[in-house]
This record gives structure tokens, sequence and C-alpha cells, in this order.
């Protein structure tokens, strides 16, 4: 074991050959696929994951010390969670923070005149391809929803509210709150304020390496599609 030099802290894109790729089934928002992968020493393996467009969350922080959250069903886990406000990147053409600024007004009515990054992560690396990106929006006020949203199924039953920044860490660091976007968001934001650098955050316009590489690697596997080899 050695210990990495500091330019070497980085995730580096990377792409073993895909020999065969099939999509085993469709959904709504993800399909589930199998890859037949080549591993550097010559032999395949088999590998099932979820298809995902991204997503964007906002970590929106006002000037009395509290974040905007919602509080929604999650099927899949049989939980209510609490979580910023947060959505897929499934609209054609929209920029990512034009994405993260219709989720907060679409979800929290709210609008925000500062916006930074906070972090990007994969959400579940092993078994989903989702790319997400956390902003903070500071400079709070009031915004109506767009023209066109209409709130349905899980969303037509969310709860807004306000939380106490100190409070929502209290929460995490007990094993209260487990949305990934919360979790992340908010100790992202915790560490830039004890460590003073919050005005050191990157731009709402910052590169982001990872969705790059997702629309490429999209692209070489839609030329493998239903190729089950």
């Amino acid at each position: 074991m050695w210990e990495l030099a500091a330019d070497e802290v980085t995730d580096v894109p990377q792409a073993w050959p895909v020999t065969a790729h099939q999509v085993l089934g469709s959904g709504a928002v993800s399909d589930f696929v199998n890859d037949a992968v080549t591993i550097p020493d010559g032999s395949t393996m088999q590998r099932q994951y979820l298809l995902h467009p991204g997503a964007v969350g906002v970590i929106a922080w006002d000037e009395n010390d509290r974040i905007a959250v919602v509080r929604q069903y999650r099927h899949p886990v049989g939980f209510r969670l609490i979580e910023p406000p947060a959505g897929l990147l499934d609209a054609d053409g929209e920029s990512w923070t034009s994405a993260a600024e219709r989720e907060l007004a679409e979800e929290a009515g709210l609008k925000a005149a500062r916006w930074q990054v906070l972090v990007d992560l994969f959400t579940t690396p092993g078994a989903c391809q989702e790319t997400l990106r956390i902003y903070l929006a500071r400079d709070l006020s009031g915004a109506p929803a767009p023209d066109d949203f209409v709130a349905h199924h899980e969303e037509a039953h969310m709860d807004l509210c306000w939380a106490r920044r100190a409070d929502l860490v209290d929460a995490i660091l007990a094993g209260k709150l487990q949305n990934p976007t919360m979790v992340s968001g908010v100790l992202a934001l915790e560490v830039a304020r004890l460590s003073g650098r919050l005005d050191d955050l990157r731009e709402a316009d910052a590169s982001w390496p990872a969705r790059t590489a997702w629309s490429g690697r999209n692209h070489l596997l839609a030329g493998l599609d239903g190729h089950a080899g």
C-alpha cells in the first residue's frame, strides 16, 4: 500500500471493453441491463445495472440558518424520507443549473440569487449509472411553480418544511436521515462552512466530468443495444 500524492486523489474515467449489451427490462425512468465486459486478464464478466438519466439536488439555505426540505414517501425502501428538493435530468436541452432552479421552484416555491456547487457523486456506482450534482442555493425568496408543473403521485403528498441546519447535521450523524442527497449535501455544506471554504465553492456552471463520461458511454452502449453476444 502506498500514499497517493495530492494530484492523484481524483477519480479517473476508464472504460473496459463491452462486447455485448442487453436490455433485460425497461421502466419509466431506468432500464435494467446486462453487459459482457472484457477485464484486463482477457476473461469476460457479466454485470447487471440500471441506466439512469442523472439528477440534481438543492440545499437551499436561508439567512435564519434553515434548510428547505420535503418529506416524501419512497416506495422501494418503505420510508417517508426527509430530502432536499431534487429531480431528474430528463428534459432535453435543459442545463444542470436550470434543472436545479426548476426543482427548487416546483418543490419548495423558492428561487435563489446565488448558486454554487456543493458536491458531485455517483449515488450507487456498483448497481446504478446515476450521476448527482448537489447545489448550494442562497439569498432565497419566494417563487411560483412553473406554469406547466402539476404534482403527481408521491409529489402530490409531500410536506414542505424548514429544518435548522444544526438539527439536520445531528440527525444525520445519529442515523435518523438516510436520503443520499440530504446526507451528502448537508455534510458537504458543514465541511465548507467549518473550514471557511464557502466562498471557494465551485461556480454553478462548473464542469462535470461524470456527465461527459456518461454521455460517451451511453452513445457506445446504444451501438450495442440488443446485442447479447
